[in-house]
């Protein structure tokens, strides 16, 4: 019997000192402001490494690999419905989230192209240790103009940090949607809302939109100014 507590203690402690070993080659956790900052200026340096080069930059690509992962969609949708994504089917859910998801990408893609690699400034964070959700401040320098402020609400969850509002000058690029989506559900129901949102990334695709949308100032993500109305 003491053989084996001896051997059952022997492994216990093997197996805490190899969880500890673990940890201390883990990196260590990714503060959301150096996270958002090492990601604008990789976006920066893309931006002027193809203007330099004179080619085009793969604007799909760029957004689609490094932006997109970093946006909780889902919430960000819920946000904007506000009570009226209770009235969804997980199935109208899950419609609403990606079409809102295309037009808030397709905006920003058309509007990356001319605000360009204008220089942006993150503050440090202040948060608490531990805190699961925070608010990541930063600004744009303008020529001739005020500081624009571009601040982001992140949340910690399984995925990492995720963005899941950003405000502009102090507007919410979520809530800046939510009268329009509620007068489209007044009319035509969570369906209604569907199709206008279906409708709206379709002329932008064939480009019925696309002079419109690339004057758009950014409603979210790395770059911007005030949201559109809705």
């Amino acid at each position: 019997m003491q053989k084996l507590l001896a051997l059952a203690l022997g492994g216990s402690l093997a197996l805490a000192g190899a969880l500890a070993q673990a940890q201390l080659l883990a990196p260590a956790p990714v503060r959301p402001d150096a996270m958002m900052s090492a990601l604008t200026a990789e976006v920066i340096g893309t931006l002027r490494e193809d203007r330099a080069a004179g080619r085009d930059t793969d604007l799909a690509q760029l957004v689609g690999k490094r932006i997109v992962p970093l946006f909780d969609f889902p919430r960000m949708t819920a946000l904007a419905l506000a009570r009226n994504w209770r009235l969804a089917s997980p199935e109208q859910q899950a419609q609403l989230t990606s079409e809102f998801q295309t037009l808030l990408v397709r905006t920003y893609s058309n509007a990356l192209l001319e605000l360009g690699d204008q220089p942006i400034a993150y503050q440090p964070l202040r948060a608490a240790p531990g805190e699961s959700e925070v608010t990541v401040r930063s600004s744009m320098r303008r020529s001739g103009a005020q500081p624009l402020t571009i601040d982001y609400d992140m949340a910690d969850g399984l995925a990492g940090w995720r963005i899941y509002d950003v405000k502009i000058a102090g507007v919410s690029v979520v809530l800046a949607y939510r009268d329009s989506f509620a007068a489209a559900v007044r009319e035509g129901g969570i369906d209604g809302l569907i199709r206008g949102l279906e409708d709206k990334n379709r002329r932008n695709r064939t480009g019925g939109e696309g002079a419109h949308a690339a004057r758009l100032v950014p409603v979210l993500l790395l770059y911007g100014a005030r949201p559109p109305s809705p």
